[in-house]
């Protein structure tokens, strides 16, 4: 067996992370009822942040380093006893493969509001959190208190105007979803951040969490059906977790993907 050496591209990747330019993708929804501009939207539900921002950033992976992971016990055991399908054919795939988490339990910090009395403010952290924990029952979750080590942090903050693509309009959002990666011991991760609109209130709190929530998961697209809690947009009554939700995540996470893995390439010894 000869010296273990790493793939010049995987040097390359490694090197562009360690600088800390991160590439880091968005995934846009108006889940408010009532934000009128909900439909301004690419023609799968959502808006990349375009290619040119994090062009140089972008390295062609060896092909052989995406694999699958073991699927988490509790998705595993998942059956949908009514065969409602998924959407999965709407989830997009990213530059390092599919957004799955492998170390659980996942966590999540949720940023209590300064800028409210603490009455609302923990009104607003508890509907946000029985949003989050709906998840539970599908992925292990763990609520922390110190933000430097959350996978997934939430924060009462208006999002970003976003321009539409045909005209110089800008409009008002609802929710934003981000991720960013980042190596830890040589193994590319990711976390995400998630801004919810202080324009939120009642159960429309809950059910943007609950939504957003689903993206920050892996399931990086949406569902074209009104009954699902990842439907493009906000409806009067917001659903629960379908079954469709869950399918399209247990498919999700059957996926191969870079995240969670060394990136030494092995295959040159």
């Amino acid at each position: 067996m000869g010296k273990r050496t790493q793939h010049p591209i995987v040097n390359t990747l490694i090197n562009l992370i360690s600088r800390r330019l991160i590439t880091a993708l968005a995934l846009f929804s108006g889940t408010g009822l009532l934000i009128v501009f909900t439909n301004i939207q690419s023609s799968k539900g959502f808006t990349i942040i375009p290619e040119y921002v994090y062009s140089d950033l972008i390295i062609s992976l060896p092909s052989s380093l995406p694999k699958s992971h073991p699927l988490p016990p509790t998705l595993a055991q998942w059956q949908d006893k009514t065969n409602s399908g998924d959407y999965f054919s709407q989830v997009t795939t990213t530059q390092v493969g599919y957004l799955v988490w492998s170390q659980f339990p996942i966590r999540v910090y949720v940023e209590p509001p300064k800028a409210v009395s603490e009455k609302q403010a923990q009104a607003w952290v508890n509907a946000v959190l029985q949003g989050v924990q709906e998840w539970s029952t599908y992925l292990p979750l763990t609520i922390v208190e110190q933000p430097e080590i959350a996978d997934i942090t939430i924060v009462r903050k208006a999002p970003p105007l976003q321009i539409s693509p045909d005209s110089n309009i800008p409009r008002a959002r609802s929710a934003q979803t981000t991720y960013e990666l980042y190596t830890s011991n040589n193994v590319l991760s990711h976390r995400f951040t998630i801004l919810l609109s202080p324009s939120q209130t009642g159960e429309y709190i809950q059910a943007a969490a609950r939504h957003e929530f689903g993206h920050a998961l892996g399931i990086w697209g949406h569902s074209p059906l009104q009954t699902d809690a990842l439907y493009f947009s906000q409806v009067r009554n917001p659903p629960s977790i379908s079954p469709r939700d869950v399918n399209t995540l247990k498919r999700v996470y059957e996926q191969p993907t870079t995240l969670g893995w060394s990136l030494v390439d092995n295959s040159a010894t």
